[in-house]
């Protein structure tokens, strides 16, 4: 279920993140999917969750590669990403072995879906797995979560522990550091670039010479621990701590002596030194990182990805000030920032044998948060302002006040605050510690106008320049329009105060001229009504045989006859002679009451609608018009009857008072194999009755108690089975056996079923052949006999017809075949087990009405 919601989120996000993100506040895809994880278990909306990582920098290309990425893995069941070293001979470079630890295969936390719930539980522990390093690659049980029936993860209270310490991580998240700790970005050296000229040569390089020109030759050698290699009918040549340019240079004057023309004014023959295998150094990381020690790296890597083998700086470790020591002597300090800000990628230094990388403790960390774009805690160098942090946190937001910020700030004894003009924040200082926010800017305009109602352009507009005064505004608004009340208009103003008072405006006189225009104000609201605003117009209502019946909106001289057509003409079952009109009485001078509440009006149409007799009735507001069903229109009415029957199907009733026994002779009488007296009559419940069988679920919740109920899952159904003797029917045609069929009804002729159920409380529930003329204690013997639990006195049978009957006496001539005996259960008071009752009735065709029977049985 959470991998679903997270996969339908992340698509969300595709197509609602459109922001870019800023350099170096982006955040990683796995962070991705976290955030989403967490969001949805902390109740954040999608939409909500699809703003804030918007906010954080994520776009919508790496949305949607995130979404690709968490199908595949999910497919797979493993992060299906790898990194692989080229290790193919010829001239390509490897690492002599230096192989970088790789991540392991560690999959997202997803939940077994496969659980089931029982009858009573609301909620579930189900197990969460999480793929692992192992061979073959196998889920881990790594825990449980709780759902609800639904799905949702019910968290406790150790998850909203976890949650809170998740969101103050990333309260003290530092910008830039964790550069060194994500696995998308190791600044590994590429082994496959030309040979740099000011590569420092030594121990364990292969050192390849290619001849070409009068002289062809290739010869390669690894420079031996003593700085040497050796060139056949020369010897061996010194070349440790030369660079590939200054070993080109001696190799041409070695190589001379014994390739002539190499080393001349005019050569015939040229050298070329480049590196095959590069070889391992020795590189020491100290200071605050978080795995300080030596490192054996490839001769070409730099002190970044240093920095990144040893896992990045700790919690108070320097991006600013990173030393680089040769030598026992500082040869350059190295700010991160800069390479973050600008790209500025000099400082990123190529290492050599026996280099020392040292991080110090961080200066100062200072926060940055509010209506800024990257809002975080940055780290500051002694000297640098709040110009630069803004810098640094990619400025002001949109919404933000930008003339002032405010700072809190640490004197060693308590807090100071300090609000900091925007001409101060170039020459305003940081300290460590210090918290700088930036508000939002006022909810409100310093120029706004408003004109609202019968004008026809209302809005917004710019308060100043030449709009200054009423007319100036509604002219701007493209005048009045023709339903403008003009007499009197409001203008709302807001005193200095922040109160507001009303002034009344009268529009004609002003527009005309007659008085004196009115002076606007910031914030002034003017608002001109309409004419149809001071009066109740009313609607029409309309009901009974026409199309779309309802409300419709009054005009002026509206007739009977266009009420009628606006609401689609009239059906196909309205009456032409029964057209009825009501009107409420209305005498706004009445100082008596009236015993008179409305008046009605009826008319006859003519062709659908012309009035006969009073052509051109006038509607007035509020008139309901009532278009009556004519008495005779009757659509189809069909039954159906299935089983043992000649001709089963559907059957239309062709008069009112057909019966059961009609109905089969339509179907052509029944087959030999019907067992008539089982016959049952499925009925489709009216209004009435469901009413009546909703009372019935009102008196079960009564008696069971509602968690009794709801455990049941049971649902009203809106058929039910009439009780009906067919054979009775058909042997008496018409009398009141032989029940009057309605549209929907279901008549279900079995075949002869010669078995009976033993049902509840016995020893062995059991289905048993029907012998004649037995009493129910033999049918009970059958099922091992009564139960301790037993209710006998309140035995009762269920017939296949839909009947039930309480058993009396011996029950000798109750069975019938096909039944089902029903021996209540007790609860532990005593009383009977009105569920279990339900629960093992398996031959209820209908809840509605049996449940009804069994209920009043039960009394």
């Amino acid at each position: 279920m959470m991998r679903k919601i997270v996969t339908f989120v992340l698509l969300l996000i595709c197509l609602s993140v459109t922001s870019v993100a800023q350099m170096g506040g982006g955040m990683t895809d796995k962070q991705v999917v976290e955030y989403v994880q967490n969001g949805l278990l902390q109740g954040k909306s999608q939409q909500q969750i699809s703003t804030e990582l918007a906010r954080r920098g994520v776009t919508k290309e790496q949305a949607e590669r995130v979404k690709l990425l968490y199908e595949q893995q999910k497919k797979n069941g493993k992060n299906s990403s790898s990194s692989t070293l080229d290790n193919t001979k010829g001239r390509s470079r490897t690492k002599n072995g230096v192989k970088e630890k790789e991540d392991g295969k560690d999959g997202s936390d997803y939940i077994d879906k496969n659980f089931n719930f029982d009858d009573s539980s609301e909620k579930k522990e189900v197990p969460v797995y999480k793929y692992v390093t192992t061979e073959p690659l196998e889920p881990k049980e790594m825990g449980t979560y709780t759902i609800d029936r639904d799905g949702n993860i019910v968290y406790d209270n150790n998850t909203i522990l976890y949650l809170q310490e998740e969101e103050e991580k990333k309260e003290k998240k530092v910008f830039g550091r964790d550069i060194f700790n994500t696995k998308n970005l190791t600044f590994e050296p590429s082994v496959n670039l030309a040979t740099p000229v000011d590569y420092h040569l030594g121990p364990g390089d292969e050192v390849i010479i290619d001849i070409w020109g009068t002289n062809q030759a290739t010869i390669r050698d690894n420079i031996s621990p003593d700085g040497y290699i050796n060139i056949e009918d020369i010897g061996l040549v010194y070349l440790n701590g030369m660079t590939v340019s200054e070993a080109t240079d001696y190799l041409r004057k070695e190589l001379n002596r014994i390739y002539a023309g190499i080393d001349s004014e005019k050569p015939v023959s040229q050298i070329k030194v480049t590196l095959g295998d590069s070889r391992t150094i020795q590189v020491n990381v100290m200071g605050e990182v978080l795995t300080p020690g030596t490192y054996a790296l490839s001769s070409f890597s730099s002190v970044f990805h240093a920095l990144y083998r040893a896992g990045g700086v700790n919690d108070i470790g320097s991006l600013r000030a990173i030393q680089l020591v040769r030598g026992g002597k500082p040869i350059a300090t190295i700010d991160v920032y800069d390479f973050i800000m600008r790209g500025k990628a000099t400082d990123d230094i190529r290492l050599q044998e026996g280099d020392v990388v040292i991080v110090p403790p961080y200066q100062a960390l200072v926060t940055i948060e509010g209506n800024v774009k990257r809002p975080m805690k940055y780290e500051m160098k002694d000297g640098e302002n709040v110009k630069t942090l803004l810098k640094y946190a990619g400025g002001f937001s949109g919404d933000a006040y930008t003339r002032a910020l405010r700072m809190i700030r640490q004197n060693g004894r308590e807090y100071q605050v300090y609000t900091i003009d925007d001409i101060d924040y170039s020459v305003f200082p940081v300290k460590d510690g210090d918290k700088v926010t930036a508000e939002a800017i006022l909810n409100r305009f310093e120029n706004k106008l408003e004109i609202k109602g019968a004008v026809y352009r209302p809005g917004i507009y710019q308060f100043g320049g030449s709009l200054n005064t009423v007319r100036q505004l509604v002219e701007k608004a493209d005048g009045l329009m023709g339903d403008a009340f003009t007499a009197r208009a409001v203008l709302h103003r807001e005193r200095d105060n922040l109160t507001r008072e009303v002034i009344s405006v009268d529009i004609k006189k002003v527009l005309d001229g007659t008085i004196p225009d009115i002076p606007l104000q910031k914030n002034d609201v003017l608002y001109i009504p309409s004419i149809h605003d001071l009066q109740d117009m009313g609607v029409i209502t309309v009901f009974g045989e026409v199309a779309r019946p309802g409300e419709l909106p009054y005009a002026d001289n509206t007739t009977l006859e266009d009420i009628i057509i606006q609401a689609g003409g009239l059906k196909e079952s309205a009456s032409t002679v029964r057209v009825d009109v009501s009107r409420r009485i209305k005498d706004n001078k009445s100082t008596d009451v009236s015993s008179t509440i409305g008046k009605m009006y009826s008319f006859s149409l003519k062709d659908g609608f012309v009035i006969d007799g009073e052509p051109g009735f006038v509607l007035q507001p509020y008139d309901q018009v009532y278009v009556r069903r004519s008495p005779g229109y009757q659509e189809q009415a069909n039954v159906d009857i299935t089983g043992e029957v000649l001709y089963d199907g559907t059957y239309a009733l062709t008069n009112k008072s057909e019966r059961l026994s009609d109905l089969v002779k339509k179907a052509g009488g029944v087959t030999p194999f019907a067992y008539v007296k089982g016959a049952k009559l499925i009925r489709q419940a009216n209004d009435e009755e469901l009413k009546r069988m909703e009372d019935v679920f009102k008196m079960m919740r009564r008696e069971m108690g509602q968690a009794n109920m709801d455990s049941l899952k049971l649902d009203l159904d809106s058929v039910y089975s009439v009780g009906i003797d067919l054979e009775l029917a058909m042997k008496n045609p018409g009398s009141s056996a032989d029940v009057v069929l309605r549209a929907g009804d279901k008549l279900v002729v079995p075949e002869l079923s010669n078995t009976v159920k033993i049902n509840g409380a016995v020893m062995l529930p059991n289905t048993v052949a029907y012998k004649d003329n037995k009493s129910v204690k033999y049918y009970i013997s059958q099922a091992g006999g009564f139960a301790n639990n037993a209710r006998k006195s309140r035995a009762f049978i269920i017939y296949m017809n839909g009947q039930v009957a309480k058993v009396k006496g011996s029950g000798r001539n109750m069975i019938e075949p096909g039944c089902e005996i029903i021996v209540p259960i007790k609860d532990k008071n005593g009383r009977m087990n009105f569920q279990t009752i339900l629960g093992i009735a398996s031959s209820i065709g209908s809840l509605g009405l049996t449940a009804a029977s069994i209920a009043n049985i039960l009394k």
